[in-house]
C-alpha cells in the first residue's frame, strides 16, 4: 500500500474506534458492564496506535516532520491525550472515565482533518531540530491537561451530587422533625459497590449523603457511587496535572530557545507566548493552591477547569483568530 493512502486508512481507523469506543465506555460509565469496558478500552488502545502510526506513515512518506501544522499538531495532541489517560486507566482502574476522553480527543482529530491541507514544504523558521522537541513537549501538556479536566468535571459532578442530596435530606428531616434521617454507613454495605475492612464503600468515606441515599436505593446515588471518592479523584486531577505542567514548563523553555533561533530573541511577547505564559502560571497557581487545604477538592477542581480553557484559547483561538508568529490564518 502506498504510503499515504496508509496515512489516510490509519486516520480513518484511528477516528472510527475513537468514535466507537467513546460509545462503549460511555456506556460502561453508565452500566458497569464489564465487556463494554474491554470493548472500550481495547478500541482506546487500536485507535491510539492507529494514530502514531499515521504519523510515522506520513513522516516516513514525506521526510517532513508532521507537527508543523494545525493538522499534524492536533492528531498528537488527541493521540497523547488518550495514550496518557490509558496509563491512568491501566494503573488506577479508571475505564469509566474513558468515554469522556476519547470522545473529546475524536472532535479534536476530527477538526485536525479539516486542516489537512496535504504536503506543503515548511517555512524556513520552521526548519529546526527545536521543532522535534518544542512542539512534542507543548502538545503532550496539553493531552495532560486534557485528562485532568475531565478527572476534574468527574470531581465537581460526584461533589455536587453530595451537596443535592445532604440538602434533600435536611429538607426531609425539617420536614418531618422526626431526627436524623441518615441510615448507618453499614446499610449501604453491598458487593455491587465494594466495602473496605470496616465494611464501609470506601469511595462513599467523603459523600454520607450519597451513602445515605445508596442505602435507600437511589439509583442516582449508586451511580455515582461507583465513582472514586472525592479524595481519591482531586489525587487524580493533581497527578495529572503534574504530569502536564513539567512538560509544558520544558516546552515554554525549548520554544524561546527556538525563538532565539528563529527570530532573534527569546521572547517578544508573541499572543501565542503570552497566552502560553498565562496558562502556565494558571497550572502552577494549581500546584501551589494544591497544597492548601482550604483550596484542594471542589476549588481545585474549578481551577483546573479553567486552566484547560485557558488551554484551549492558547492552542486554538491564539493560533487561528489571532495574528501573531504562531497564526494558522491565511
Amino acid at each position: 500500500m502506498h504510503p499515504m493512502a496508509l496515512d489516510g486508512v490509519l486516520m480513518i481507523l484511528a477516528l472510527s474506534a475513537y468514535a466507537v469506543g467513546a460509545v462503549a465506555l460511555v456506556a460502561y460509565f453508565l452500566s458497569r458492564e464489564d465487556w463494554l469496558r474491554n470493548f472500550g478500552a481495547s478500541l482506546a488502545v487500536i485507535g491510539c496506535a492507529a494514530q502514531f502510526a499515521q504519523l510515522g506513515a506520513r513522516y516516513a512518506e514525506t521526510h517532513i516532520w508532521p507537527l508543523l501544522n494545525l493538522y499534524g499538531s492536533l492528531s498528537l495532541f488527541a493521540a497523547m491525550s488518550v495514550a496518557i489517560f490509558i496509563g491512568f486507566a491501566f494503573r488506577y482502574r479508571l475505564w469509566f472515565a474513558g468515554g469522556f476522553v476519547l470522545a473529546i480527543a475524536a472532535v479534536f482529530l476530527a477538526y485536525g482533518v479539516t486542516w489537512d491541507e496535504g504536503v506543503m514544504p515548511a517555512v524556513p523558521s520552521l526548519q529546526s531540530y527545536w521543532a522535534k522537541i518544542h512542539v512534542p513537549l507543548v502538545v503532550s501538556s496539553y493531552g495532560a491537561f486534557l485528562v485532568s479536566f475531565v478527572f476534574s468535571l468527574l470531581y465537581l459532578v460526584k461533589y455536587y451530587g453530595e451537596r443535592h442530596f445532604a440538602t434533600r435530606r435536611v429538607r426531609i428531616s425539617a420536614a418531618t422533625a422526626a431526627g436524623p434521617v441518615v441510615p448507618p454507613f453499614e446499610v449501604a454495605r453491598s458487593a455491587r459497590y465494594g466495602t473496605d475492612d470496616d465494611g464501609v464503600n470506601p469511595a462513599l468515606r467523603d459523600t454520607p449523603a450519597l451513602a445515605a441515599a445508596v442505602s435507600e436505593g437511589s439509583a442516582v446515588a449508586g451511580w455515582l457511587a461507583t465513582l472514586p471518592s472525592l479524595a481519591q479523584l482531586d489525587i487524580l486531577v493533581y497527578r495529572a496535572v503534574s504530569i502536564g505542567l513539567p512538560l509544558l514548563t520544558l516546552g515554554v523553555i525549548t520554544g524561546a530557545a527556538w525563538a532565539h533561533e528563529a527570530w532573534g530573541a527569546y521572547w517578544q511577547w508573541d499572543p501565542k507566548e503570552t497566552a502560553a505564559l498565562a496558562s502556565w502560571i494558571l497550572y502552577a497557581a494549581y500546584m501551589h493552591l494544591h497544597t492548601r487545604n482550604a483550596w484542594r477538592g471542589m476549588r481545585c477542581s474549578w481551577w483546573s477547569v479553567v486552566a484547560f480553557l485557558s488551554i484551549i484559547f492558547c492552542y486554538l483561538g491564539v493560533n487561528i483568530w489571532i495574528s501573531g508568529l504562531h497564526s494558522y490564518k491565511v
